[in-house]
């Protein structure tokens, strides 16, 4: 009988645990975060750039709380605002995407996709985002993308799927490549290959998922940073001194770059030839129908450009 009492109260302080655990994980999903980073890529002499990081927003209409501190976002005042993708986690989140970015829209901005964009989320088993490779989702009803595409290029933002471009932001010249998203294999690399446009003052790769071959061939042509999300910093990490360690990037960059500023290839240093920065943003949001972080807030990023 001590036994079975002992297992009782055993299982009793494991299911307490469990219940902690969760609710704090619940908690932190909602604690909403800026980061900063100065960003050395420009050239001697220039003004600083202010640059806005949005990645894997993934909104539903009822989400309040997060639409407003988007939207709040705007008194940043940043120079120009990258998307990453994952925006949308609802058939009827378009709207509430474009009315959250609010004021962010009548700034410069640039853009790609994800696979949420495109795909409905679903009661999906996180166990299986632990493995290398990740899964993808697309036996799913489609989401309304083109209307999300038609809103930001509406309002002005460069859609940088699968394409190059520049812009001109105050005194700066910026040249872009994006890819549309790695995970679903829809990155056409060879549509922007080529040596980044030298004339420029700073060169930027885009995508939503950081997969190796694209922080590769985007280092190798010359960009000076490449900026990605997806990997939601691991979205459930092991507290650790300074800040989570990930357990997944649910891609095949390694764990220790899931989110942050690094640098690519990993051991390599500003003006290693074919070398990058490589910023990683943890995201907004998550699967709406597992909100859950664990030493891992959502974030949205302030990148500084400077010079070197």
């Amino acid at each position: 009988m001590g036994f079975v009492r002992a297992l009782v109260r055993a299982a009793g302080l494991g299911a307490t645990a469990g219940a902690a655990v969760t609710s704090y994980a619940l908690w932190e999903a909602r604690q909403y975060t800026l980061r900063r980073y100065d960003l050395r890529i420009l050239p001697t002499g220039m003004r600083p750039l202010r640059v806005l990081h949005l990645s894997d927003i993934h909104m539903t209409p009822g989400q309040a709380r997060k639409q407003d501190w988007i939207r709040d976002l705007a008194a940043l005042d940043p120079d120009l605002v990258i998307d990453t993708g994952d925006n949308l986690a609802h058939r009827d989140a378009v709207p509430v995407v474009l009315d959250s970015l609010g004021g962010l829209l009548d700034k410069p901005g640039v853009f790609v996709h994800g696979s949420n964009d495109y795909f409905e989320p679903g009661m999906r088993n996180p166990f299986l985002y632990l493995f290398p490779d990740g899964h993808r989702y697309t036996n799913v009803p489609h989401l309304p993308w083109r209307d999300l595409s038609a809103g930001l290029t509406g309002a002005g933002w460069l859609d940088l799927t699968n394409r190059r471009s520049s812009l001109r932001v105050g005194e700066t010249v910026l040249a872009f490549a994006g890819v549309d998203d790695p995970h679903l294999d829809y990155d056409d690399l060879a549509a922007v290959a080529g040596p980044a446009d030298a004339e420029a003052d700073v060169r930027l790769g885009v995508a939503h998922a950081p997969y190796l071959r694209v922080l590769d061939q985007f280092a190798a042509d010359g960009y000076d940073a490449i900026i990605a999300g997806h990997t939601h910093g691991g979205q459930v990490c092991l507290p650790w001194p300074g800040g989570g360690r990930s357990l997944t990037t649910n891609c095949d960059l390694e764990p220790a770059r899931a989110r942050g500023l690094h640098r690519h290839p990993a051991d390599s240093r500003p003006g290693d030839p074919g070398s990058a920065w490589l910023h990683v943003s943890a995201g907004l949001g998550s699967n709406p129908y597992l909100r859950i972080r664990v030493a891992c807030r959502p974030e949205a990023t302030l990148l500084t450009l400077v010079p070197r």
